[in-house]
Protein backbone atom coordinates (compact mmCIF):
# COMPACT_ATOMS: atom_id res chain seq x y z
CA UNK A 1 0.00 0.00 0.00
CA UNK A 2 2.90 2.33 0.62
CA UNK A 3 4.41 1.85 -2.48
CA UNK A 4 1.38 2.43 -4.69
CA UNK A 5 0.72 5.66 -2.13
CA UNK A 6 4.40 6.83 -2.97
CA UNK A 7 2.86 7.09 -6.59
CA UNK A 8 1.14 10.15 -5.69
CA UNK A 9 2.69 11.98 -2.39
CA UNK A 10 0.13 15.03 -2.43
CA UNK A 11 -2.90 12.60 -1.90
CA UNK A 12 -1.53 11.12 1.43
CA UNK A 13 -2.90 11.98 4.87
CA UNK A 14 0.00 13.13 7.41
CA UNK A 15 -0.48 10.04 9.41
CA UNK A 16 0.50 7.54 6.32
CA UNK A 17 3.47 9.71 5.91
CA UNK A 18 4.66 10.22 8.74
CA UNK A 19 5.95 6.40 9.29
CA UNK A 20 8.73 7.35 6.81
CA UNK A 21 12.30 7.67 8.87
CA UNK A 22 13.51 11.30 8.28
CA UNK A 23 15.59 10.85 5.23
CA UNK A 24 12.92 9.19 3.23
CA UNK A 25 10.75 12.28 4.30
CA UNK A 26 13.04 14.46 1.93
CA UNK A 27 11.25 12.36 -0.74
CA UNK A 28 8.07 14.33 -0.19
CA UNK A 29 10.10 17.85 0.23
CA UNK A 30 9.22 20.32 -1.44
CA UNK A 31 11.35 22.33 -3.32
CA UNK A 32 10.87 25.91 -1.86
CA UNK A 33 11.47 26.01 1.92
CA UNK A 34 10.79 30.26 2.20
CA UNK A 35 7.51 32.00 2.16
CA UNK A 36 6.85 35.57 1.12
CA UNK A 37 3.28 35.89 0.45
CA UNK A 38 3.59 37.90 4.17
CA UNK A 39 0.65 38.40 6.68
CA UNK A 40 -2.96 38.09 5.69
CA UNK A 41 -4.54 41.48 5.31
CA UNK A 42 -7.97 42.59 7.10
CA UNK A 43 -9.91 42.32 3.69
CA UNK A 44 -8.70 38.12 2.85
CA UNK A 45 -10.30 37.10 6.48
CA UNK A 46 -12.81 34.50 6.30
CA UNK A 47 -13.56 34.70 10.06
CA UNK A 48 -14.55 38.19 10.20
CA UNK A 49 -16.43 37.79 13.80
CA UNK A 50 -13.89 35.56 15.30
CA UNK A 51 -13.39 37.49 18.80
CA UNK A 52 -17.71 38.23 18.45
CA UNK A 53 -16.96 41.60 17.44
CA UNK A 54 -20.13 42.11 15.50
CA UNK A 55 -22.63 39.66 17.00
CA UNK A 56 -23.31 35.87 16.29
CA UNK A 57 -27.14 36.46 15.12
CA UNK A 58 -28.36 35.82 11.80
CA UNK A 59 -28.54 39.38 10.92
CA UNK A 60 -25.24 40.42 12.02
CA UNK A 61 -24.12 37.03 10.27
CA UNK A 62 -25.67 38.91 6.81
CA UNK A 63 -23.95 41.47 7.17
CA UNK A 64 -20.59 40.23 6.97
CA UNK A 65 -21.80 38.45 4.03
CA UNK A 66 -23.03 34.93 4.92
CA UNK A 67 -26.32 33.53 3.45
CA UNK A 68 -25.38 35.67 -0.11
CA UNK A 69 -26.21 34.14 -3.08
CA UNK A 70 -26.58 30.61 -1.36
CA UNK A 71 -29.29 29.68 -3.91
CA UNK A 72 -27.27 30.69 -6.66
CA UNK A 73 -24.24 28.34 -5.51
CA UNK A 74 -27.09 25.77 -5.34
CA UNK A 75 -28.63 26.21 -8.80
CA UNK A 76 -24.59 25.35 -10.03
CA UNK A 77 -24.79 22.30 -9.09
CA UNK A 78 -23.31 19.76 -7.11
CA UNK A 79 -20.33 18.49 -9.35
CA UNK A 80 -19.61 22.53 -9.89
CA UNK A 81 -19.60 22.67 -5.92
CA UNK A 82 -16.67 19.56 -5.88
CA UNK A 83 -14.46 21.03 -8.65
CA UNK A 84 -14.47 24.45 -6.93
CA UNK A 85 -13.03 23.18 -4.20
CA UNK A 86 -10.65 20.90 -5.54
CA UNK A 87 -9.26 23.73 -7.72
CA UNK A 88 -9.11 25.84 -4.36
CA UNK A 89 -6.68 23.32 -3.19
CA UNK A 90 -8.33 23.11 0.31
CA UNK A 91 -7.28 20.35 2.82
CA UNK A 92 -8.73 19.32 5.80
CA UNK A 93 -8.64 21.05 8.75
CA UNK A 94 -9.58 18.52 11.03
CA UNK A 95 -5.57 16.95 11.30
CA UNK A 96 -5.12 14.87 8.45
CA UNK A 97 -4.86 17.34 5.37
CA UNK A 98 -6.69 14.88 3.77
CA UNK A 99 -7.86 16.84 0.18
CA UNK A 100 -11.89 18.30 1.04
CA UNK A 101 -12.70 17.92 -2.77
CA UNK A 102 -11.30 14.56 -3.58
CA UNK A 103 -12.69 13.40 -0.06
CA UNK A 104 -16.29 15.10 -1.05
CA UNK A 105 -16.32 13.33 -4.62
CA UNK A 106 -16.18 9.65 -2.74
CA UNK A 107 -19.72 10.11 -2.23
CA UNK A 108 -22.26 7.83 -4.19
CA UNK A 109 -23.12 10.17 -7.69
CA UNK A 110 -26.39 8.28 -8.20
CA UNK A 111 -29.34 7.17 -5.22
CA UNK A 112 -28.96 3.82 -3.91
CA UNK A 113 -31.00 1.35 -5.26
CA UNK A 114 -32.27 0.20 -2.22
CA UNK A 115 -33.29 3.82 -1.17
CA UNK A 116 -30.45 4.43 1.46
CA UNK A 117 -29.94 8.12 1.67
CA UNK A 118 -26.67 9.76 2.37
CA UNK A 119 -25.48 11.90 5.33
CA UNK A 120 -22.97 14.41 6.30
CA UNK A 121 -21.31 14.34 9.98
CA UNK A 122 -19.44 17.68 11.06
CA UNK A 123 -16.99 16.35 13.88
CA UNK A 124 -17.20 19.04 15.91
CA UNK A 125 -16.01 16.80 19.06
CA UNK A 126 -13.08 19.25 19.39
CA UNK A 127 -11.27 17.34 22.51
CA UNK A 128 -7.26 17.25 20.97
CA UNK A 129 -5.14 19.46 24.19
CA UNK A 130 -4.50 22.82 22.85
CA UNK A 131 -6.86 23.50 20.18
CA UNK A 132 -9.74 25.73 20.06
CA UNK A 133 -10.51 26.72 16.68
CA UNK A 134 -13.74 24.77 16.37
CA UNK A 135 -14.66 26.18 19.32
CA UNK A 136 -14.44 29.84 18.23
CA UNK A 137 -16.31 29.55 14.87
CA UNK A 138 -19.15 27.73 16.84
CA UNK A 139 -19.89 30.46 19.73
CA UNK A 140 -19.33 33.10 17.10
CA UNK A 141 -19.21 32.46 13.41
CA UNK A 142 -22.80 29.73 14.16
CA UNK A 143 -23.66 30.66 10.70
CA UNK A 144 -20.99 30.58 8.34
CA UNK A 145 -21.01 27.00 9.75
CA UNK A 146 -24.56 26.18 8.59
CA UNK A 147 -24.15 27.57 5.42
CA UNK A 148 -20.96 25.54 4.45
CA UNK A 149 -22.81 22.03 6.33
CA UNK A 150 -25.92 23.33 3.50
CA UNK A 151 -23.43 23.72 0.69
CA UNK A 152 -21.02 20.56 1.53
CA UNK A 153 -24.51 18.19 2.50
CA UNK A 154 -25.56 19.64 -1.11
CA UNK A 155 -22.49 18.62 -3.13
CA UNK A 156 -22.72 15.07 -1.51
CA UNK A 157 -25.90 14.65 -2.39
CA UNK A 158 -27.18 13.96 1.22
CA UNK A 159 -30.29 13.99 3.02
CA UNK A 160 -29.38 15.95 6.12
CA UNK A 161 -26.44 16.94 8.31
CA UNK A 162 -25.59 16.08 11.50
CA UNK A 163 -23.20 18.71 14.00
CA UNK A 164 -21.85 16.29 16.85
CA UNK A 165 -20.55 18.35 19.12
CA UNK A 166 -17.78 17.54 22.50
CA UNK A 167 -20.32 17.03 25.25
CA UNK A 168 -18.32 19.66 26.94
CA UNK A 169 -19.49 22.42 24.80
CA UNK A 170 -22.99 23.59 26.25
CA UNK A 171 -22.46 27.26 25.17
CA UNK A 172 -21.47 26.17 21.95
CA UNK A 173 -24.43 23.87 21.31
CA UNK A 174 -26.64 26.90 22.80
CA UNK A 175 -25.14 28.82 19.85
CA UNK A 176 -25.50 26.29 17.36
CA UNK A 177 -29.09 25.73 18.55
CA UNK A 178 -30.24 29.25 18.15
CA UNK A 179 -28.50 29.59 15.19
CA UNK A 180 -30.34 26.69 13.37
CA UNK A 181 -33.83 27.80 14.99
CA UNK A 182 -33.05 31.44 13.04
CA UNK A 183 -32.27 29.46 9.84
CA UNK A 184 -35.12 27.44 9.72
CA UNK A 185 -37.49 30.66 10.07
CA UNK A 186 -35.45 32.35 7.45
CA UNK A 187 -36.22 29.38 5.41
CA UNK A 188 -32.84 28.96 4.95
CA UNK A 189 -32.61 24.99 5.89
CA UNK A 190 -35.63 22.65 5.80
CA UNK A 191 -37.96 21.75 3.08
CA UNK A 192 -37.22 24.36 0.41
CA UNK A 193 -33.90 25.50 1.89
CA UNK A 194 -32.78 29.04 0.42
CA UNK A 195 -35.59 28.72 -1.76
CA UNK A 196 -33.48 26.02 -4.27
CA UNK A 197 -36.06 23.60 -3.65
CA UNK A 198 -33.61 21.31 -1.72
CA UNK A 199 -34.56 19.36 1.41
CA UNK A 200 -31.74 19.59 3.80
CA UNK A 201 -31.99 19.18 7.74
CA UNK A 202 -29.59 19.94 10.47
CA UNK A 203 -29.66 18.12 13.51
CA UNK A 204 -27.07 18.80 16.77
CA UNK A 205 -25.91 15.91 19.09
CA UNK A 206 -23.98 15.63 21.76
CA UNK A 207 -21.32 13.27 22.80
CA UNK A 208 -20.07 13.00 26.55
CA UNK A 209 -16.49 13.90 26.59
CA UNK A 210 -14.65 10.87 25.10
CA UNK A 211 -11.42 12.01 23.08
CA UNK A 212 -12.01 8.92 21.12
CA UNK A 213 -15.07 9.73 19.45
CA UNK A 214 -13.24 11.99 17.40
CA UNK A 215 -12.05 9.27 15.13
CA UNK A 216 -14.70 9.16 12.26
CA UNK A 217 -15.98 5.54 12.94
CA UNK A 218 -16.17 6.20 16.57
CA UNK A 219 -18.48 9.19 16.17
CA UNK A 220 -21.03 7.59 13.62
CA UNK A 221 -20.50 4.42 16.73
CA UNK A 222 -21.83 7.00 19.12
CA UNK A 223 -23.91 8.82 16.91
CA UNK A 224 -25.79 5.78 16.72
CA UNK A 225 -26.42 4.97 20.09
CA UNK A 226 -23.44 2.64 20.67
CA UNK A 227 -20.21 2.76 22.59
CA UNK A 228 -17.90 4.99 20.72
CA UNK A 229 -15.21 3.00 19.86
CA UNK A 230 -13.51 2.46 15.92
CA UNK A 231 -14.69 0.16 13.24
CA UNK A 232 -12.51 -1.48 11.12
CA UNK A 233 -12.12 -0.35 7.51
CA UNK A 234 -12.80 -1.34 4.62
CA UNK A 235 -15.94 -0.39 4.22
CA UNK A 236 -15.38 3.19 4.91
CA UNK A 237 -18.43 5.90 5.99
CA UNK A 238 -18.56 6.68 2.28
CA UNK A 239 -20.28 3.06 1.46
CA UNK A 240 -20.80 1.99 4.61
CA UNK A 241 -21.46 4.80 7.04
CA UNK A 242 -24.10 6.04 9.53
CA UNK A 243 -27.19 3.48 10.03
CA UNK A 244 -25.17 1.66 7.20
CA UNK A 245 -25.78 4.91 4.38
CA UNK A 246 -23.25 6.90 2.57
CA UNK A 247 -21.69 9.53 5.48
CA UNK A 248 -19.03 12.06 4.99
CA UNK A 249 -17.44 12.87 8.44
CA UNK A 250 -15.54 16.49 7.61
CA UNK A 251 -14.64 19.23 10.27
CA UNK A 252 -16.22 22.36 11.28
CA UNK A 253 -13.79 24.45 9.76
CA UNK A 254 -13.46 22.91 6.59
CA UNK A 255 -16.82 23.25 5.90
CA UNK A 256 -17.69 26.85 7.08
CA UNK A 257 -14.55 28.05 4.81
CA UNK A 258 -16.07 26.48 1.89
CA UNK A 259 -18.99 29.39 1.29
CA UNK A 260 -16.13 32.02 1.15
CA UNK A 261 -14.20 30.19 -1.41
CA UNK A 262 -17.25 29.56 -3.40
CA UNK A 263 -18.12 33.07 -3.80
CA UNK A 264 -14.75 34.54 -3.99
CA UNK A 265 -12.99 31.67 -6.41
CA UNK A 266 -10.86 28.96 -5.89
CA UNK A 267 -7.83 31.13 -7.34
CA UNK A 268 -8.10 33.59 -4.60
CA UNK A 269 -7.76 30.82 -2.00
CA UNK A 270 -5.55 29.50 -3.72
CA UNK A 271 -3.15 32.16 -4.01
CA UNK A 272 -2.13 31.56 -0.12
CA UNK A 273 0.35 29.61 0.71
CA UNK A 274 2.28 27.41 -0.90
CA UNK A 275 1.61 24.50 -3.62
CA UNK A 276 -0.47 21.79 -2.23
CA UNK A 277 -0.77 23.94 1.14
CA UNK A 278 -3.03 26.95 -0.28
CA UNK A 279 -5.69 29.22 2.06
CA UNK A 280 -5.83 30.63 5.18
CA UNK A 281 -6.35 28.94 8.80
CA UNK A 282 -6.88 28.94 12.12
CA UNK A 283 -3.79 29.10 14.31
CA UNK A 284 -4.44 27.97 18.25
CA UNK A 285 -1.83 29.34 19.85
CA UNK A 286 -1.15 28.64 23.96
CA UNK A 287 2.00 27.92 26.59
CA UNK A 288 4.52 30.51 27.04
CA UNK A 289 3.81 33.52 25.17
CA UNK A 290 2.83 36.90 26.46
CA UNK A 291 -0.60 36.45 24.50
CA UNK A 292 -2.23 33.44 23.81
CA UNK A 293 -4.57 33.62 20.85
CA UNK A 294 -6.65 31.80 18.32
CA UNK A 295 -5.96 33.72 14.71
CA UNK A 296 -6.79 33.51 11.53
CA UNK A 297 -3.70 33.85 8.83
CA UNK A 298 -2.02 32.22 5.96
CA UNK A 299 -0.67 28.81 5.33
CA UNK A 300 2.98 28.58 5.21
CA UNK A 301 3.17 31.17 7.75
CA UNK A 302 6.81 30.91 9.30
CA UNK A 303 6.02 29.84 13.08
CA UNK A 304 8.29 32.76 14.39
CA UNK A 305 6.29 35.30 13.05
CA UNK A 306 3.50 33.52 13.55
CA UNK A 307 3.93 33.61 17.28
CA UNK A 308 5.91 37.23 17.01
CA UNK A 309 3.58 38.74 15.10
CA UNK A 310 -0.44 37.69 17.10
CA UNK A 311 1.34 36.37 20.79
CA UNK A 312 3.96 39.32 21.35
CA UNK A 313 6.73 36.80 20.80
CA UNK A 314 7.90 34.44 23.61
CA UNK A 315 8.03 34.34 27.48
CA UNK A 316 11.44 36.32 28.25
CA UNK A 317 12.07 36.53 24.87
CA UNK A 318 13.24 34.13 21.45
CA UNK A 319 16.20 32.35 23.03
CA UNK A 320 14.30 32.22 25.90
CA UNK A 321 12.55 29.03 23.88
CA UNK A 322 12.95 25.26 24.42
CA UNK A 323 10.58 23.71 22.16
CA UNK A 324 7.05 24.23 20.55
CA UNK A 325 4.41 21.69 19.52
CA UNK A 326 2.91 22.26 16.02
CA UNK A 327 -0.22 20.61 15.48
CA UNK A 328 -1.98 19.91 19.30
CA UNK A 329 -0.56 17.07 21.48
CA UNK A 330 -0.75 13.90 19.33
CA UNK A 331 2.35 15.39 17.10
CA UNK A 332 6.14 15.57 17.53
CA UNK A 333 7.51 18.77 19.17
CA UNK A 334 10.03 20.62 18.28
CA UNK A 335 13.07 22.08 19.35
CA UNK A 336 14.09 25.99 18.53
CA UNK A 337 16.87 25.11 16.52
CA UNK A 338 13.80 24.08 14.04
CA UNK A 339 11.61 26.68 15.21
CA UNK A 340 13.74 29.32 13.79
CA UNK A 341 12.23 29.02 10.02
CA UNK A 342 10.10 26.07 10.15
CA UNK A 343 6.84 27.13 8.20
CA UNK A 344 3.50 25.96 9.17
CA UNK A 345 1.98 24.14 6.62
CA UNK A 346 1.55 20.51 6.18
CA UNK A 347 4.70 19.81 4.38
CA UNK A 348 7.14 21.80 5.38
CA UNK A 349 6.27 20.78 8.91
CA UNK A 350 6.66 16.79 7.74
CA UNK A 351 9.80 17.30 6.53
CA UNK A 352 10.77 18.02 9.85
CA UNK A 353 9.35 14.68 11.29
CA UNK A 354 6.38 16.22 12.74
CA UNK A 355 2.89 17.14 11.22
CA UNK A 356 0.01 20.73 10.91
CA UNK A 357 -2.44 18.61 12.51
CA UNK A 358 -5.18 20.85 14.43
CA UNK A 359 -2.30 23.76 13.96
CA UNK A 360 -2.63 24.13 18.20
CA UNK A 361 1.04 25.80 18.64
CA UNK A 362 2.35 24.75 22.16
CA UNK A 363 5.20 26.74 22.93
CA UNK A 364 7.31 25.57 26.10
CA UNK A 365 10.05 27.54 27.03
CA UNK A 366 13.08 26.98 29.11
CA UNK A 367 11.18 26.83 32.54
CA UNK A 368 9.33 23.77 31.33
CA UNK A 369 10.13 20.20 32.60
CA UNK A 370 9.84 18.77 29.06
CA UNK A 371 10.07 15.31 30.48
CA UNK A 372 7.25 15.71 32.59
CA UNK A 373 4.67 17.78 30.13
CA UNK A 374 5.52 14.48 27.86
CA UNK A 375 4.62 11.87 30.56
CA UNK A 376 1.82 14.24 31.51
CA UNK A 377 0.19 13.58 27.58
CA UNK A 378 1.02 10.25 27.56
CA UNK A 379 -1.07 9.43 30.33
CA UNK A 380 -3.72 11.46 28.49
CA UNK A 381 -3.89 8.89 25.81
CA UNK A 382 -3.31 6.48 28.35
CA UNK A 383 -6.95 7.21 29.49
CA UNK A 384 -8.73 7.34 26.30
CA UNK A 385 -7.79 4.57 24.86
CA UNK A 386 -10.86 2.81 23.87
CA UNK A 387 -9.16 -0.45 24.54
CA UNK A 388 -10.22 -2.32 21.35
CA UNK A 389 -6.69 -3.18 19.79
CA UNK A 390 -4.05 -4.26 22.02
CA UNK A 391 -1.14 -2.33 20.35
CA UNK A 392 -3.07 0.81 21.62
CA UNK A 393 -4.33 -0.70 25.11
CA UNK A 394 -1.13 -2.47 26.02
CA UNK A 395 1.46 0.19 24.30
CA UNK A 396 -0.02 3.53 25.95
CA UNK A 397 -0.67 2.14 29.31
CA UNK A 398 3.39 1.23 29.23
CA UNK A 399 4.17 4.18 27.41
CA UNK A 400 2.53 6.26 30.31
CA UNK A 401 4.02 4.02 33.10
CA UNK A 402 7.32 4.67 31.73
CA UNK A 403 6.90 8.18 31.39
CA UNK A 404 5.38 8.68 35.00
CA UNK A 405 8.61 6.85 36.66
CA UNK A 406 11.28 8.89 33.72
CA UNK A 407 10.38 12.27 35.22
CA UNK A 408 10.80 11.16 38.27
CA UNK A 409 14.41 9.93 37.80
CA UNK A 410 12.64 6.87 39.18
CA UNK A 411 13.77 5.11 35.87
CA UNK A 412 16.02 2.12 34.25
CA UNK A 413 18.46 3.33 31.78
CA UNK A 414 17.31 1.16 29.16
CA UNK A 415 14.27 2.37 29.13
CA UNK A 416 15.11 5.48 27.66
CA UNK A 417 15.45 3.29 24.44
CA UNK A 418 12.81 1.23 25.53
CA UNK A 419 10.25 3.89 25.96
CA UNK A 420 10.86 4.83 21.81
CA UNK A 421 10.71 0.78 20.85
CA UNK A 422 6.98 0.62 22.26
CA UNK A 423 6.14 4.04 20.62
CA UNK A 424 7.64 2.74 17.47
CA UNK A 425 5.54 -1.09 17.43
CA UNK A 426 2.29 1.13 18.52
CA UNK A 427 2.15 3.79 15.64
CA UNK A 428 0.09 2.57 12.41
CA UNK A 429 -0.52 -0.98 14.42
CA UNK A 430 -3.93 0.38 15.82
CA UNK A 431 -7.18 0.09 14.50
CA UNK A 432 -7.85 3.95 14.64
CA UNK A 433 -4.87 6.94 14.97
CA UNK A 434 -5.15 7.17 18.28
CA UNK A 435 -2.20 4.66 18.68
CA UNK A 436 -0.48 6.26 16.60
CA UNK A 437 -1.20 9.59 18.56
CA UNK A 438 -0.02 8.22 21.80
CA UNK A 439 3.24 7.08 19.95
CA UNK A 440 4.29 10.45 18.57
CA UNK A 441 4.98 12.74 20.81
CA UNK A 442 7.15 9.99 22.77
CA UNK A 443 9.21 9.66 19.25
CA UNK A 444 9.60 13.56 19.05
CA UNK A 445 10.73 13.65 22.66
CA UNK A 446 13.32 10.74 21.85
CA UNK A 447 14.26 12.23 18.62
CA UNK A 448 15.10 15.60 20.54
CA UNK A 449 15.73 15.45 24.49
CA UNK A 450 17.26 11.68 24.79
CA UNK A 451 20.20 13.00 26.64
CA UNK A 452 18.08 15.02 28.92
CA UNK A 453 15.72 11.91 29.34
CA UNK A 454 19.45 10.26 30.07
CA UNK A 455 20.72 12.82 32.55
CA UNK A 456 16.90 12.44 34.52
CA UNK A 457 18.20 8.82 34.96
CA UNK A 458 21.65 10.19 35.93
CA UNK A 459 20.65 12.78 38.45
CA UNK A 460 19.43 9.94 40.59
CA UNK A 461 21.12 6.89 40.30
CA UNK A 462 24.12 5.87 41.56
CA UNK A 463 25.20 3.21 38.53
CA UNK A 464 26.51 5.23 35.43
CA UNK A 465 26.19 2.98 32.22
CA UNK A 466 26.31 3.56 28.84
CA UNK A 467 23.23 3.81 27.07
CA UNK A 468 23.86 2.86 23.44
CA UNK A 469 20.89 0.94 22.19
CA UNK A 470 22.77 -1.54 20.16
CA UNK A 471 24.72 -2.14 23.32
CA UNK A 472 22.22 -2.31 25.87
CA UNK A 473 19.45 -4.57 23.86
CA UNK A 474 22.45 -6.78 22.51
CA UNK A 475 23.00 -7.54 25.90
CA UNK A 476 21.54 -9.93 27.60
CA UNK A 477 22.53 -8.85 30.94
CA UNK A 478 21.20 -5.74 30.54
CA UNK A 479 17.84 -5.91 32.32
CA UNK A 480 19.08 -8.06 35.58
CA UNK A 481 21.23 -4.45 36.17
CA UNK A 482 20.28 -3.32 39.73
CA UNK A 483 19.56 -0.06 39.74
CA UNK A 484 20.73 1.78 43.28
CA UNK A 485 18.02 5.12 43.55
CA UNK A 486 20.34 8.02 45.30
CA UNK A 487 18.04 9.59 48.03
CA UNK A 488 17.05 13.21 47.26
CA UNK A 489 19.69 14.83 50.13
CA UNK A 490 22.29 12.36 48.75
CA UNK A 491 22.07 13.77 45.69
CA UNK A 492 21.87 17.58 47.10
CA UNK A 493 25.04 16.94 49.25
CA UNK A 494 26.93 15.17 46.42
CA UNK A 495 26.31 18.60 44.65
CA UNK A 496 27.62 20.72 47.14
CA UNK A 497 30.79 18.85 47.63
CA UNK A 498 31.27 19.06 44.07
CA UNK A 499 31.27 22.46 43.93
CA UNK A 500 32.51 23.48 47.51
CA UNK A 501 35.29 24.93 46.29
CA UNK A 502 32.64 27.84 44.64
CA UNK A 503 31.08 30.59 46.69
CA UNK A 504 29.15 28.43 49.52
CA UNK A 505 25.28 27.89 48.14
CA UNK A 506 22.31 29.10 50.73
CA UNK A 507 20.44 26.27 51.99
CA UNK A 508 18.01 25.20 49.41
CA UNK A 509 19.17 27.28 46.43
CA UNK A 510 21.02 24.28 44.25
CA UNK A 511 20.05 23.04 41.15
CA UNK A 512 17.95 20.52 42.12
CA UNK A 513 15.81 21.85 44.93
CA UNK A 514 15.02 24.05 41.81
CA UNK A 515 14.60 22.12 39.06
CA UNK A 516 12.87 18.25 40.71
CA UNK A 517 11.12 20.19 43.85
CA UNK A 518 8.90 16.75 43.68
CA UNK A 519 11.51 14.33 44.66
CA UNK A 520 10.97 15.08 48.55
CA UNK A 521 6.89 14.46 48.81
CA UNK A 522 7.95 11.30 46.33
CA UNK A 523 10.38 9.93 48.57
CA UNK A 524 8.20 10.59 51.65
CA UNK A 525 5.54 8.50 49.72
CA UNK A 526 7.83 5.77 48.92
CA UNK A 527 8.90 5.53 52.35
CA UNK A 528 5.35 5.09 53.78
CA UNK A 529 4.32 2.76 51.20
CA UNK A 530 7.55 0.30 52.62
CA UNK A 531 6.69 0.80 55.93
Amino acid sequence: IRCRLAQYPNLQAPMLRLKAPARACRFYATSKKTYDGGFLQDKDRIFQNLYNDHGSDLKSAQKLGDWYMTKELLHKGPDWIVDQIKKSGLRGRGGAGFPSGLKWSFMPKKPAPDGRPSYVVINADESEPGTCKDREIMRHEPHKLLEGTLLAGFAMRARAAYIYIRGEFYNEAMAVEKAIKEAYDAGLLGDNACGSGYRFDIIVHRGAGAYICGEETALIESLEGKVGKPRLKPPFPANVGLWGCPTTVTNVETVAVSPTILRRGPEWFASFGRKNNSGTKLYCISGHVNKQCTVEETMSIPLRDLIEKHCGGVRGGWDNLLAIIPGGSSVPLIPKSVCDDVLMDFDALMDEGTALGTAAVIVMDKSTDIIKALARISMFYKNESCNQCTPCREGAGMMANIMDRLWKGNAFGPEVDMVKDIADNVEMRSICALGAAAAWPIQGLHRHFRQEMIQRIEDFTDISYNLHKDELFNNSAAFDWRRTPKSFSDVVNAWDAQNSHRKPTPANTNKFVGKYPHIPAYEAERKALDK
